[in-house]
């Protein structure tokens, strides 16, 4: 082992040399680094802790020693697997020290689950997990459209993955394809894969059905989409999503989120489209038997209507009847008039002498009245009653001159209220 060239003055100095603090943990920071440098270390994940910055802070420990372990934010969100306590992992990184608490410790730039025992057990805790929160609900699955007119595609742009897919899909029922070209696998596929269906949703013309599919490959190989930033970009999508990982029997996270899943790729496509041929097979044999149908019902209306207008009459002879009852009722209407219009005359001439005779007793009635009040002003009785007498001879004649009146003759005077005898003087 070769030690830095502090130490080493300090192994030839008979005399020890006095170092500061700050020099000391310089010298040693330098020797642990060039002589470790990068390393790989397998470990129990033990109090870890994310810091406000995004950091995380965590120890490696095994059954004797314990490490500490830092994980800088950038290099976290690269990761393809979320540490947790309690987890075995192997990590890979550089050793340092941090000179200010005297402790020495790994910068760590990249994780992974260590053994398919601790792989599948996480796998099963996080399956439990994100089903609790009802993320595999079938009720939650999307009908995927019959007919899209573009399909979405989260693959890598090489490999036989993507021409599977488009050969099926050119063969099956040519349409428009986007893709979006991911890695499949290592610490950036749950990444890229992530941002893919929500950068699919984000856009102002979106695809109507999406596929995310990849080949086979062992656990580890396919690990990016069992990643909970994966199933739940997924479980978000409002597009149906077809999940199309490795072959018939491997199985991820994103299989049980996915609206469907198809066992292989190519499956996927032919889930995604129907069969041209067979839907215009399908489309010719219906326009026939509707031309047929349509053809029947109007044969069948044609004999229905024959048969029912043989029991009608003539319309020209129901109008025929009907303008003869017309004419009876226009000239028994014109009869009706007629004797209408002379029980009405004669009606209005004898209201018209009735009306000249209650008119003539009215204005004879009216000259009575007259008369009658004239006669009564003239009367000699109005007279008396203004100091008048009236002189008569006892046989009741009225006198009207002095000269038939003689000494001692009796008279009467009639005054307004009686009568009066009395005798002559001269």
């Amino acid at each position: 082992m070769t030690l830095s060239p502090e130490l080493d003055l300090i192994a030839k100095i008979e005399e020890p040399k006095v170092f500061s603090v700050t020099e000391l943990s310089v010298a040693l920071k330098n020797t642990l680094e060039q002589s470790f440098g990068y390393v790989r270390i397998k470990g129990e994940i033990s109090g870890l802790k994310l810091h406000t910055s995004g950091h995380l802070y965590f120890s490696l420990k095994d059954k004797d020693s314990v490490l500490d372990a830092i994980c800088w934010r950038g290099t976290l969100s690269k990761f393809s697997l979320t540490p947790s306590d309690g987890m075995d992992v192997i990590c890979q990184g550089r050793i340092t020290t941090y000179g200010a608490r005297s402790k020495y410790q790994i910068i760590v730039d990249h994780m992974e689950v260590a053994g398919i025992g601790e792989l599948l057990a996480l796998l099963e805790a996080r399956k439990k997990k994100l089903a609790e929160e009802g993320l595999f609900d079938p009720s939650r699955k999307k009908k995927l459209p019959f007919l899209p007119t573009t399909i979405g595609i989260i693959t890598s742009p090489t490999g036989a993955v993507i021409e599977d897919i488009l050969h099926r899909l050119k063969e099956r029922f040519p349409l428009h394809v986007l893709l979006w070209p991911v890695t499949v696998q290592g610490e950036n596929a749950a990444h890229e894969v992530t941002q893919a269906i929500i950068g699919f949703n984000g856009l102002l013309s979106k695809p109507d059905l999406l596929i995310v599919a990849r080949g086979g490959g062992s656990l580890e190989d396919l690990w990016a989409f069992n990643e909970e930033c994966v199933v739940r970009a997924a479980a978000q999508s409002e597009i149906p999503l077809i999940s199309a990982i490795g072959h018939e029997t491997d199985t991820t996270l994103l299989d049980y989120v996915a609206d469907r899943r198809a066992p292989t790729p190519t499956a996927a496509a032919e889930m995604a489209v129907p069969v041209l041929k067979d839907l215009l097979e399908i489309l010719h044999t219906t326009l026939y038997r509707l031309r047929n149908g349509i053809l029947k019902t109007l044969r069948h209306a044609e004999v229905l209507l024959q048969s029912h207008s043989r029991g009608l009459i003539s319309p020209q002879r129901l109008l025929e009847n009907k303008q003869q009852l017309l004419d009876d009722y226009l000239e028994r209407l014109g009869v009706s008039l007629e004797n209408k219009k002379t029980s009405s005359q004669n009606r209005l001439t004898f209201l018209t002498h009735r009306l000249s005779q209650i008119s003539v007793g009215k204005l004879q009635q009216t000259r009575f009245r007259e008369l009658s009040l004239l006669l009564e002003s003239y009367s000699y009785t109005k007279t008396l009653e203004r100091g008048f007498v009236l002189i008569k001879t006892e046989r009741g004649e009225p006198l009207t001159s002095a000269l038939k009146l003689h000494s001692q003759d009796t008279v009467l005077l009639q005054f307004f209220d009686g009568t009066k005898k009395v005798e002559v003087m001269d």
